[in-house]
Order: structure tokens, then sequence, then C-alpha cells
């Protein structure tokens, strides 16, 4: 997808024209957090429209020049033959810079992990990829707090929500949503056979307050007194909330926490998540189709990725990719590797579709 000059200066126009409005300290309130957030999304375009719009003015200079000194005309073909290598890449990065952004992109996420397939030996599972999106959060500069988790007696996890905070989240981790499979020797197994078992993990953006708004009277809210594992009581307290939305049937259960109002504001998080997933699926209903031509759909049936302990490999199936560093995936620097090639794949079928 090439860009006309034309629309090239446009860019780098308006985004001068920005640079100047925030400059001038005549913006305040509203006015200003909006073209602050215009100038922060039309940034990465500009400059690289700037990179274009450079390269072409040298490249059409040089082409220009009749040199009669033969040794400058040598530097200036070497210098041709450069720009005309390196400009078709620049002029990728613009066309991949100027993609329609997903409007969550930004946003901070939940993140929901369950044991599938597998007892045990699946919730085990679970904690593993807990830990190693916490390590991959860190790595990133991200804050992870966890909203809830139900663990079993030997460390794992049959379901753990957590919200993750920081800059650029979702679209980093949604092509997380999927069935991840794990093929090792459980540590409940004595002899030595290799078992095959799963865990869903759901990555949904986390919507501002005015987003989603929720009203009181839309929502049935039910106490009552948490209890552990076994039917022994946490506290003595009642603690634990039940939220049934009405109008479209969620139910949301929070009891980690002591403070009934605590776990009332957590629940209200979880579902205000929940139903802006909700809307934005049926937003998105036209567009299901063309998502699901992408990289995955996000569909937490669709068994995305397998971590095979016993050949020490990890094989993400949407892209054929097999990285044989399983331990450092899970310790979370590999897993980067993993979401940038998933990225990467997704723009480049996403410009084919907008060439085609």
């Amino acid at each position: 997808m090439s860009v006309s000059d034309t629309r090239l200066a446009q860019i780098i126009g308006r985004f001068a024209e920005l640079e100047a409005r925030l400059a001038s300290g005549t913006l305040e309130g509203a006015e200003f957090v909006g073209a602050s957030r215009d100038y922060a999304e039309l940034e990465p375009v500009a400059k690289a429209a700037e990179a274009v719009h450079e390269m072409r003015g040298e490249l059409a200079a040089l082409s220009a020049l009749d040199e009669a000194d033969a040794e400058m005309r040598a530097l200036a073909a070497e210098e041709v033959a450069r720009l005309r290598a390196e400009l078709p890449e620049a002029e990728r990065a613009l066309a991949i810079a100027m993609l329609p952004r997903d409007s969550a992109d930004s946003r901070p996420a939940m993140l929901e992990i369950r044991a599938g397939t597998g007892g045990d030996e699946a919730a085990l599972f679970a904690a593993d990829l807990y830990r190693m999106y916490e390590r991959f959060a860190a790595e990133q500069g991200w804050r992870v707090e966890l909203i809830s988790a139900n663990a079993n007696e030997i460390g794992g996890f049959k379901e753990v929500v957590a919200n993750v905070a920081g800059n650029g989240v979702f679209a980093r981790l949604k092509f997380e949503s999927g069935v991840h499979r794990v093929q090792r020797v459980p540590v409940t197994e004595s002899g030595g056979r290799i078992h095959t078992s799963a865990a869903t993990v759901a990555v949904l953006p986390e919507p501002d307050e005015v987003d989603v708004q929720i009203e009181d009277k839309d929502l049935k809210i039910d106490i009552y007194r948490a209890s552990g594992a076994g039917g022994q009581h946490v506290n003595t307290t009642d603690s634990a909330v039940r939220i049934t939305h009405l109008l479209s049937g969620l139910v949301v259960i929070q009891q980690d926490e002591r403070s009934q109002h605590k776990n009332k504001a957590k629940a209200l998080q979880v579902l205000r998540t929940r139903l802006y997933e909700k809307m934005r699926s049926e937003a998105q209903g036209a567009e299901a189709e063309a998502r699901k031509a992408m990289v995955g759909s996000g569909d937490r049936s669709e068994r995305i990725r397998t971590y095979n302990f016993p050949q020490g490999r990890v094989t993400d199936h949407r892209i054929n990719l097999t990285l044989h560093r399983l331990p450092e995936i899970l310790e979370g620097p590999g897993l980067g590797e993993l979401i940038d090639a998933l990225i990467a794949e997704d723009q480049a079928k996403r410009l084919a579709a907008m060439d085609g």
C-alpha cells in the first residue's frame, strides 16, 4: 500500500498543527486531553511519514543530479541504490502505522485463566501460565493486581482472574485468548507417562466507567458468608458478593477479600469488563469472519498453543511457529518473541487484505 506524496504532506501538516496547539498553552481541560490523545496516536504515523518523505525527496534530488565528475556520479549512484533498497521497508513501516487500530489496544486488560481437562495437572498448568504472564508483565513495566483465585490443595488454580494495567496491555496480550495445551509427566504421575492437559485463557479489555453505564436497578446483589475448600469458613462475616446483571444475565461472584465493600468493587469491575466485551462482540459481529481470518478469533475454544516439556518446545498453531525455548518462555522473557510474531502476522494479513 503506497501512500501518495499529498497524503504524506497532510499527515505531517496535521501533526505539526497539533504540536503547535499543544505548545501554545491555550488548551485546557477536555480540549487539552483530546489534543494530547490525538497527538499520541498520530505521532508514530507522522514519524514514519516524515522518514518516507525525506527518503523520497533525497532520491528525487539525487536522481536529478547531472554530475560531470565521475567520482561524484559514482557516490550519487551508490546513495540512490541505498535509498531504493531502504525505501520499501520505510513505506511498509508507514503502512503498518496507518492500519486501523483496535480502539481497545491501549487499555488495561482483565486476564482470566481456567483449568480445563486434566484435573490437578490442568490446575498446576493454569498456575504456570499465570506466573508466565506475571513475569512478562513485570518485564514490560506493567502492574498485575489479583482479582480472585480459586486454588487447589497442591498449588494450582482452578480459576484465576487478574487486572493487568500499563502501556498498550491489550494490544500485546489480546492474541493470548484461547486454549493452551501442555504435554508433560505430571508430578502426580508415578508411572512416568506423559499426559496432555489444557487451560483456557481469556484476555478482555477493561472499559472506563463512561464506556459501560451500570444502573443499580439492573443489579441483583446477594451477600453471603465466604467459604473455602472443604466447606471451611474463610471468615465469620457475610462478605462474599454475588452480582447478577438482570439485563444480560451475567453473574459475578467475588469472595477473596474480607471486606464486603472490596468484594463488591472487584465484582463490579469484572462485570463491567464482561459487559464491555459483550458489547464489543456484538458491535464486531459484521467483522467476525474477517477477524477469524487474522491470527485468531480470540475464541476461547480454539486451541492456540502447545507447551511440550519432554521436547522443550512451544508451538503456536496459528502461525506454525515452534520455539525450542520452553523454560525461557514460561519464565516470561521468551514470551515476547511469540507475541511479536503474532502481531507481525496479524499486520501482514491486514496489509494484504487492504491491498487486495
